[in-house]
């Protein structure tokens, strides 16, 4: 055996016949970052579901070496004996349970027949120091930002005296102050000596921290760069692409029209606590227009969206909304429909899509007289348009009749997508469009939205990342701490004035 800590040799992996991983080898060398790369579908989290026995030994063909012993994992809990532990992009938190409660779970410290709360949240306090969190324990984890949560996991995984830990998109759900603040706790943990494997589509992150970069494509392995290599971004795109991709933003000539959407004096309370989420928000977007909202983490910018959207967010709400200047009263969701507003969610698979039921459905879920007659389905008549939907944003799949969980992330967008274009909108509010998908998905998205304004629909998009704001917005406003702050038009807007607003605001 070499010196690799970890070494996963000529593994394949078949769904349905179709193979999701062929003939895939990878080496993992004791105390580095190492990560892994490539477009959604490419194979990445199903080869650490192989490592960390998610899927059985007996359920692919290869072979793991860890620490020199050959490994033939039957479930995670094996896995985790040895120290191998997985932080799934998909928090595995119980929102009703403590910090300490979450953190132990599955591994509760038992005091005779029951458990040791004394212990239970000394410990957890313990752990929480280990990872820079100050929260106590017993609080509700609920009560913690997404951020806050993903070092809950950590700190999770680090109970479970880890040596190897898997993170699959660690900061796909972050801005890039707690981004930051978390591949520096990485760094922390190499400098100890723990091995790490990451999974990102934020090349830029990976480009910074990861001592290697293995690139998966079509379930192939495609190569694995190393840091003493010139690495950039652009590098690594083309690895996972098979090809150049020169520009990350397709181009578009505004042809700008009259106000679609004005929102005036908006102001929203927090559902259970006294205190303003929105105050007194002033916003306009007009037609053929891709406005952005920028703003850190908790600045109110998915409340004020889910608030006007038929007010899915939120209680007290006070303000006014115009669309072609007639006032509506969007009271709820169907109100908000019919208006011709949709919401593509932040959360394609809590509350975006319901990934047991087929593609289909979930396509035509939220128009459904549209494919009905006399309250009954026409189950032809939704195949057909289902299909049509799927050809127009690009879907790939086998067949409409396939579980929405069984596409990859990028297409699940998609899916998400098509739902609310089925409803024929003429808003559209996207909510983190892009969050946990490749380049080449991202790149298809921006062509699709640019399409939609290019047909005279009116975009308002909220993003983490502002190279995607800055790319795509012909005007970007700045929330923070529930008020607008500061208006830029695209042109003239950087992440700098972007950043100086926020931290200069009153």
């Amino acid at each position: 055996m070499s010196n690799y800590l970890l070494e996963m040799s000529n593994i394949t992996k078949a769904f349905s016949g179709v193979l999701a991983l062929q003939d895939v080898s990878l080496q993992v060398e004791q105390g580095e970052i190492h990560a892994i790369v490539g477009e959604n579908g490419a194979g990445k989290s199903t080869l650490m579901n192989i490592l960390s026995g998610v899927y059985p030994y007996g359920d692919y063909e290869g072979d793991i070496y860890y620490d020199g012993e050959e490994c033939r994992f039957s479930g995670i809990r094996d896995s985790e004996k040895k120290g191998i532990v997985i932080i799934h992009q998909e928090l595995a938190l119980v929102p009703l349970l403590s910090v300490g409660e979450n953190i132990f779970l599955g591994n509760e410290q038992k005091a005779g027949m029951g458990i040791d709360w004394d212990l239970t949240f000394e410990k957890a306090n313990g752990l929480l120091g280990k990872v820079g969190l100050v929260e106590d324990s017993r609080t509700p984890i609920g009560n913690l930002s997404v951020g806050k949560q993903q070092l809950v996991e950590i700190a999770k995984a680090i109970s479970k005296n880890v040596k190897l830990l898997i993170l699959d998109e660690p900061t796909a759900s972050l801005n890039d102050d707690d981004s930051n603040r978390l591949l520096n706790l990485l760094r922390s943990f190499k400098n100890d000596g723990m091995t790490l494997i990451l999974i990102s589509h934020k090349l830029s992150e990976v480009e910074k921290i990861a001592d290697h970069i293995t690139v998966l494509r079509d379930g192939r392995a495609i190569e694995t760069l190393s840091k003493e290599d010139e690495i950039t971004e652009r590098r690594i795109i083309k690895s996972m692409v098979g090809r150049e991709i020169t520009d990350r933003f397709p181009k578009r000539e505004p042809r700008i029209g009259g106000v679609s959407l004005e929102v005036r004096g908006w102001t929203v309370l927090h559902p259970d606590y006294e205190r303003k989420v929105c105050d007194d928000i002033n916003i306009k977007l007009r037609k053929g227009e891709v406005v952005g909202i920028s703003g850190l983490m908790g600045a109110g910018r998915s409340e004020f969206a889910m608030s006007v959207f038929g007010r899915l967010y939120g209680r007290g709400i006070t303000g006014e909304v115009f669309i072609d200047g007639r006032k509506v009263d969007l009271r709820d969701v169907p109100a908000a429909v019919k208006n011709k507003i949709a919401y593509v969610t932040e959360d394609r698979k809590t509350s975006g899509l319901i990934l047991s039921n087929p593609i289909r459905v979930n396509i035509t879920l939220a128009d459904m007289a549209r494919v009905s007659s006399r309250g009954m389905i026409d189950h032809d008549l939704e195949r057909e348009m289902a299909g049509e939907y799927r050809e127009i944003l690009g879907v790939k799949c086998n067949d409409i009749e396939d579980n929405a969980d069984s596409l990859s992330g990028g297409n699940q967008q998609k899916v998400l997508l098509a739902k609310w274009m089925f409803t024929e909108p003429d808003i559209l509010i996207l909510d983190e469009p892009t969050r946990g998908i490749d380049v080449g998905a991202k790149y298809e998205i921006y062509q699709f939205i640019n399409k939609l304004v290019g047909d005279g629909k009116s975009v308002l998009m909220i993003s983490s990342e502002m190279p995607e704001l800055l790319g795509m917005c012909d005007r970007i406003y700045v929330m923070n701490e529930g008020r607008i702050i500061a208006e830029l038009l695209g042109s003239e807007a950087t992440q700098e004035k972007i950043m100086e607003s926020i931290l200069h605001a009153d």
